[in-house]
This record gives structure tokens, C-alpha cells and sequence, in this order.
């Protein structure tokens, strides 16, 4: 391939992560790394980095990356790793679920959808899904889509309507874009919907391999103009991507290490980390 269509290609793959075409931790550390291999650079790996910087798991590979001689077959080990992680999670977060509950999840997680999805179809539950439209960029009509093909029923309403659905519900299963030492990153709105469902006692697990685990995370902040595209000086428009949900307010954590309280997994995770 030509260096022109090279950097064109690696160009168009970090807009498309940065403009959030490439949706969920996963996934954006899937085209990231892909990225990295059109270019693998310093300087390839900062950009690729500066795209979404609430994305540890991206982070991560990309670090391992650069410290490899041989790219392209550590990112096939760290790929298959990946996908083995995602099927233990499957199937361990699928062992809550039982017939006739009610689950809420929130945004478009592709973990607890394919946690739903092996629970609906190699454990043969019964089960009704809640989400929210989650705005401004409606990504629970995605979880509600990719549902709807698995014959899964799906409940949805406008994102201030979740208490009314979560009251209904037996469980919370929610995506993680960053694991730390003491909080869960995720898309803004978790960590309201967490404490709204420990107040009506409604058990609430994060769901995510623990590649995910950093140090720190920095928060990101979107472009006001997903929220409102009326320029006014006088009307600041803030968009905050994620929050951060407190430890205190979970009840554990699904992951390839199975469902533990969130101490020990953090403890698993760490040294895992180390290992890589």
C-alpha cells in the first residue's frame, strides 16, 4: 500500500474514533491498535491516544505495542487474549440472569450485550431489557437495535423516565470504559443510575475485561455542538463524556476473573497488568 493510502487510512480510522463512528472500549481499542499498525510510531501512538482519552484499554494495548518487536504478532496475542476475556465474561455475567427479570443497562456496551445475548440463547432465559435513549447521541437506541435482532424485548424511554424503569428491575449490568482503584469510569449518567438503583436496592455490577484497569483516568469532554449547535456567548454548552461511580455504590464487577466484590478484582487486575 502506497504512504498516501496509508495515512489516509490511518487518518480516517482516528476520525472515526474521535467523532465516536467507532463505539465502545472494545472496539476503540480494536481500530486503534489497527491504526497503530498502519503507522507504528511514537508519534503515530500519540495521536492515536489523544482520540479518546477516557480509553484505557486502548491505552494499554497501545503501550504494549511500542514496547513490542514484533507489533503486528503482539497485537494478535492481546487480540485473541481479548476475545477470550469477552467470552469468559459472556458467559460468567449470564449466570445472574434468570427467567422472567428485568434488566436495566445503559449505553451501548457490547460486553453486557453479549452477556445478554448468551443468557437468551445458549441458557434459554426469559427476560425484558430497560435502557434509555442516553443523549445527546442516542446510543441506547443502538443497545435497544442490537437487542431487538437477538429477539430480545426491549424497553426504552427518554433518559429522566429511568427511575420509573429502574424500580422495575432486578438488575443493573452496565459497560466500563476505566476500572481505577477506587471508581468505574463510564458514560455520563452511570453513576446517577447506580445510586438510583442501590436506593431501591436493585444489585448493580460493571461488566468489562481488566484491561481496562489504569492508574488514573482524565475524564473526557465532548464538543458542546453534539448537545446544542446554537451559538449564543451568553449560553455555555458543557458535555461531559463520562462519570465516575464510587465503589461504595457497587455491588461487584463481572469479569474474565468471574463476578467478584470490586477489592479483589482490582487486586487480579493489577497483577495481570503487570504481566503483560
Amino acid at each position: 500500500m502506497k504512504k498516501e493510502a496509508i495515512a489516509r487510512r490511518f487518518d480516517k480510522i482516528l476520525a472515526d474514533i474521535k467523532s465516536v463512528k467507532v463505539q465502545g472500549a472494545e472496539n476503540v481499542a480494536k481500530a486503534g491498535i489497527k491504526a497503530f499498525l498502519l503507522s507504528p510510531t511514537k508519534s503515530s501512538a500519540k495521536k492515536i491516544l489523544a482520540t479518546r482519552p477516557t480509553e484505557p484499554l486502548m491505552q494499554n494495548a497501545i503501550k504494549l505495542l511500542l514496547k513490542s518487536k514484533n507489533p503486528k504478532k503482539t497485537a494478535e496475542k492481546f487480540l485473541s487474549n481479548l476475545k477470550k476475556s469477552h467470552d469468559t465474561i459472556s458467559k460468567k455475567g449470564a449466570m445472574l440472569i434468570k427467567n422472567n427479570m428485568n434488566i436495566f443497562t445503559h449505553c451501548h456496551s457490547s460486553t453486557v450485550i453479549d452477556i445478554l445475548k448468551y443468557a437468551k440463547r445458549k441458557r434459554k432465559k426469559k427476560f425484558v431489557v430497560y435502557t434509555t435513549e442516553v443523549e445527546p447521541l442516542l446510543q441506547g437506541r443502538e443497545t435497544a437495535r442490537d437487542l431487538a435482532k437477538a429477539k430480545i424485548k426491549v424497553i426504552i424511554s427518554p433518559d429522566l423516565a429511568a427511575e420509573q424503569s429502574i424500580k422495575k428491575c432486578d438488575l443493573l449490568l452496565f459497560g466500563a470504559d476505566a476500572f481505577t482503584k477506587s471508581i468505574v469510569a463510564n458514560k455520563i449518567g452511570t453513576s446517577t443510575l447506580v445510586k438510583l438503583a442501590k436506593s431501591h436496592s436493585v444489585p448493580r455490577y460493571a461488566c468489562g475485561v481488566s484491561t481496562k484497569f489504569t492508574n488514573k483516568v482524565k475524564i473526557e469532554k465532548r464538543p458542546s455542538r453534539e448537545v446544542w449547535q446554537d451559538n449564543n456567548e451568553t449560553i455555555e454548552v458543557i458535555n461531559p463524556a463520562f462519570d465516575k461511580t464510587k465503589l461504595k455504590n457497587l455491588s461487584g464487577v463481572i469479569s474474565e476473573f468471574g463476578i467478584l466484590p470490586y477489592k479483589q478484582f482490582a487486586k487480579k487486575a493489577k497483577a495481570k497488568l503487570k504481566s503483560l
